[in-house]
């Protein structure tokens, strides 16, 4: 049962971008073609006769049932300002500069440079990227989806007051002393931070982006992929076949999360440890597990599911198939928000900013924010290449307190560190290690997306699917489909209009513009691989992004088919009036009434049947299939010796004294679960034996 709303009209306030790039990647030609495109995708739509040449005309009488149909159906019974769905229908995107804005933030900071030279992988990523640059930017869409821009459930909170080290000015580096050094503030940064704090040591964690309080958030989807999102929330590979989100925040991923709190499972910890990695066949190893699961207050008591996850545990329950609720790190207690993947306003979500940095201040760790660590620093000692600290540029807030303004202080500096611990996180931790100079061939390989697909349903009745816990519940009958622990799970899904909305079907300008506003009637749900396929992450050379070189195998693809399938069964089961994939080409399945006193023929009705068998025949065809991925792992796996991997079973770098690493690069394969609490448990680990090593074999832990 949906729980009382509560409303308590306080805004987030807003934040400052900065500046847009200076060296525009396009000329005033290509700009007027590229915002074309935008226009052609997203059209003005008029009547016929008082049509432009830019402009969809459809019929009078067409334009007239367009009209009445997004003003007493999209709109049924809200009040809304005169006109609105006739200004909705004539809007193009580039009728309003946050648009353009958007687009060159993308292709200028963070698209790679060579991609833009590769038309035919470029138009892939236009779609995808005029559509959601368009929902996150429209003047009118939110208004039209009656989408708030303020949470209805939950309270704001006031977080925890953290208290940056500031960098004087100079032009020489400025120098800092201290025992460890970790690098990044993610859920293994945290973790670590906390141990070693209260363990006696000088901390120091360093953040590339700064920290937004909980005022800002959470944030919309056009500040927050600028301020919480690796590379505007859309990394893409190289064959544009994955695009990948993964978070760039103070608190890192646990910042942009969906609370999904999922142990290690037994089958993933025996291949581990059979890798020669006893340690995750232990005791010790679960302790890990429940302490750092107790630390963020985890459970699966106090949820109310959405209707997104309803759907999943109601339909998996009458097709006969194995779910359950996905325990929530929400401190004990119900969290009834959809909005977190922009961050959490309530604090209630217990990621590394509310739970595990705020304990390591208290023990006496610092923190430095805007630092980009461009390199870790050797010396040999006793013939050992010796890891004795950190370099990078330190870029200051601007007047303001802010980001938007050019021209904000920089310094190098310098930090020398008894121990250092890379924890910026799958993608960037192997681009340190390699700038670093350090050439173990596995350093960026074996990546792990967990790659998955959409599979969305719309139902008579409004649902307002980004109202509610995000991912509550998980279908698991298909998580063993070779028999050696990879399959694919069903979850649910983010209904971030932008993020959502960008992937689903488009059959032309009018259909997409009518289609959009059904969001408040859908569920969305995710078909998982736990791949056996990889790929690996590099540095681009022009501008110093993350590159992806990946694409999911023939053996994965035919795992999220399954699960896609499976997902599309239970929406009907549940009552979905239409079901539709992202796979190009299948049309959506739109349900029939079951004629007065027949048998409701369930998902064996004859049409339902003959739409999966066409989505079966299709399955997933290159390259005009488009997977996402929001997890990555492996890309510094932990292995029992230097030939088969980048560290020990202690987080310790082969081959190095003083340098671990802590995040979930340090899978030895794909955890097959939300890794968040997997990542947690190791960093516990690596900690604890990182302290004693600091020790001499004696910690306070």
């Amino acid at each position: 049962m949906m729980p009382d709303l509560v409303t308590p009209h306080v805004k987030p306030s807003p934040t400052q971008l900065p500046p847009v790039p200076l060296n525009d990647p396009f000329t005033p030609a290509q700009w007027k073609t590229f915002l074309a495109l935008a226009d052609t995708l997203i059209p003005s739509i008029t009547p016929r006769s008082t049509a432009s040449s830019k402009q969809l005309g459809v019929a009078d009488a067409e334009y007239s049932t367009v009209l009445t149909t997004i003003e007493h159906v999209a709109l049924q019974g809200q009040q809304n300002e005169e006109g609105l769905a006739k200004r909705y229908l004539a809007e193009v995107p580039s009728s309003y500069p946050a648009f353009q804005a958007g687009l060159l933030r993308f292709a200028g900071f963070y698209m790679p440079q060579d991609l833009t030279k590769q038309l035919a992988l470029l138009l892939n990523l236009l779609d995808i990227l005029f559509r959601r640059t368009w929902i996150a930017s429209s003047p009118t869409f939110y208004n039209v989806l009656s989408y708030p821009r303020i949470p209805v459930h939950g309270v704001p909170a006031k977080g925890f007051e953290f208290s940056f080290l500031q960098i004087p000015p100079g032009d020489a580096p400025e120098v800092i002393e201290t025992d460890v050094v970790i690098v990044g503030s993610g859920c293994g940064a945290g973790v670590c931070a906390k141990n070693l704090a209260e363990a006696g040591y000088k901390v120091i964690v360093v953040e590339k982006k700064v920290h937004w309080e909980s005022e800002h958030l959470p944030m919309s989807e056009y500040e927050g992929f600028e301020h919480l999102w690796m590379q505007y929330g859309g990394i893409f590979a190289d064959d544009s076949s994955i695009a990948i989100s993964a978070g760039e925040a103070w608190g890192g991923g646990g910042t942009i999360n969906w609370s999904a709190s999922l142990q290690t499972q037994g089958y993933v910890r025996s291949e581990w440890a059979k890798q020669g990695l006893p340690f995750f066949t232990s005791a010790e190893y679960q302790h890990c597990l429940d302490t750092v699961c107790a630390r963020m207050g985890v459970s699966a008591d106090y949820i109310e599911h959405n209707k997104s996850n309803d759907v999943l545990l109601s339909g998996a329950r009458k097709l006969g198939w194995s779910a359950k609720a996905v325990p929530q790190n929400t401190g004990g207690k119900a969290h009834y928000c959809g909005t977190c993947t922009m961050g959490c306003g309530s604090c209630e979500k217990q990621g590394p900013v509310v739970s595990f940095l705020p304990d390591a201040s208290r023990a006496g760790a610092n923190f430095i924010e805007g630092f980009n660590v461009e390199k870790i620093i050797f010396k040999t000692i006793h013939g050992v290449k010796t890891a004795t600290g950190v370099s990078g540029l330190w870029t200051a807030r601007d007047e303001y307190g802010g980001v938007s303004l050019p021209n904000r202080r920089t310094r190098p500096v310098i930090i020398n560190a008894k121990r250092v611990v890379a924890s910026a996180g799958t993608l960037q931790t192997p681009l340190l290690l390699k700038r670093s100079g350090l050439n173990n061939p596995h350093i960026g390989r074996h990546l792990k997306l967990h790659p998955v697909t959409f599979i969305g349903a719309t139902f008579d009745e409004e649902i307002r699917p980004w109202e509610g816990a995000i991912l509550t519940a998980v279908v698991n009958e298909f998580e063993n489909l070779d028999g050696k622990g990879h399959g694919t799970k069903l979850e649910a899904t983010t209904m971030i209009p932008s993020i959502f909305l960008a992937f689903i079907p488009w059959k032309g300008g009018l259909d997409f513009k009518l289609t959009a506003p059904k969001l408040k009637k859908m569920v969305g749900h995710i078909s998982l691989a736990r791949d056996d396929g990889e790929g690996r992450v590099y540095q681009d050379p022009n501008n110093g992004i993350v590159r992806v070189d990946y694409t999911p195998s023939k053996k994965d693809k035919r795992h999220i088919l399954e699960g896609a399938i499976a997902t599309a069964k239970i929406q009907y089961v549940e009552g979905a009036r239409e079901i539709f994939t992202i796979i190009p080409g299948i049309p959506i399945f739109t349900r029939k009434d079951v004629p007065a006193g027949q048998e409701d023929p369930g998902i064996n009705d004859p049409e339902f049947q003959a739409w999966l068998d066409l989505v079966r025949k299709t399955g997933f065809p290159s390259p005009d299939c488009i997977f996402l991925s929001a997890h990555q792992m492996g890309t510094s796996r932990m292995a029992a010796s230097e030939k088969m991997g980048v560290v020990d079973s202690k987080g310790k770098v082969w081959g190095t004294e003083g340098l671990y690493v802590a995040d979930a690069s340090v899978f030895p394969s794909a955890s097959g679960v939300n890794p968040m609490v997997t990542n947690m448990a190791i960093s516990e680990w690596i900690s604890r034996s990182l302290a004693k090593s600091l020790k001499g074999g004696e910690a306070k832990l």
